[in-house]
């Protein structure tokens, strides 16, 4: 499967004047590779993972996803997509406080759709792949910045989505866990055959990364 963005357009307002944030935006990211979007703060980074992942209609311009025109769908059904299809892991790992690891990974399973009893296994399963088997328990207080990075990547990956989205994975870490982090998101990738998109200014990450698209404001 691919992701295609097509002329993609997107505008805040500011007085009366439309403020471009992303303009005409053209590009299809390929599964089983990790693209990382780089450029200076206000460039449109975020933005861009937003329209990817449904919570953000483009202005104009086209967004297809699995042969999908994700940008024409309904609010229900985008958010239903998403659930299915998409997983996201936010720059501080974004953990639902008071859910332990395990818990953490469980949830996500069940907000896809599944019950409790269909994914524990698997999230067992992924938070050993990704190291955190002797934290099942534990809190997310209690867990440091890469700890929290690897949580998130598991959750996000439970449902087998088609497309993962990371939004600086190594902000909030220690650098030395910093590529202990980007080669896990290179392996689940490979492992998965996911489309992986990376918004980073992270050089370690822009190294690591099979693709690279540089972002300019506006």
């Amino acid at each position: 499967m691919s992701l295609d963005l097509r002329d993609v357009t997107v505008e805040y307002r500011s007085g009366d004047d439309p403020l471009p944030i992303l303009d005409g935006f053209t590009e299809t990211f390929a599964d089983r590779q990790v693209t990382a979007i780089v450029g200076p703060s206000g460039s449109g980074k975020s933005t861009l993972l937003g329209v990817c992942g449904i919570l953000r209609h483009p202005d104009s311009g086209t967004v297809t996803l699995d042969d999908t025109d994700v940008s024409a769908l309904s609010t229900r059904a985008g958010d239903r997509l998403r659930r299915t299809h998409i997983g996201y892991v936010f720059q501080s790992g974004n953990l639902f406080p008071g859910l332990t690891v395990l818990d953490q990974v469980v949830a996500m399973g069940v907000i896809s759709g599944k019950r409790p009893s269909q994914v524990r296994s698997r999230a067992e399963e992924l938070l050993e792949e990704v190291g955190m088997s002797t934290h099942l328990k534990t809190r997310p207080e209690h867990l440091s910045g890469g700890q929290r990075q690897r949580v998130a990547i598991a959750r996000a990956m439970v449902h087998r989505p088609s497309l993962l989205l990371v939004d600086e994975p190594t902000a909030a870490v220690d650098r030395s866990q910093a590529g202990q982090i980007v080669e896990l998101i290179n392996r689940v990738t490979a492992e998965s055959g996911c489309v992986t998109v990376v918004a980073t200014h992270d050089p370690e990450v822009v190294a690591a990364a099979d693709r690279v698209v540089p972002l300019v404001a506006g």
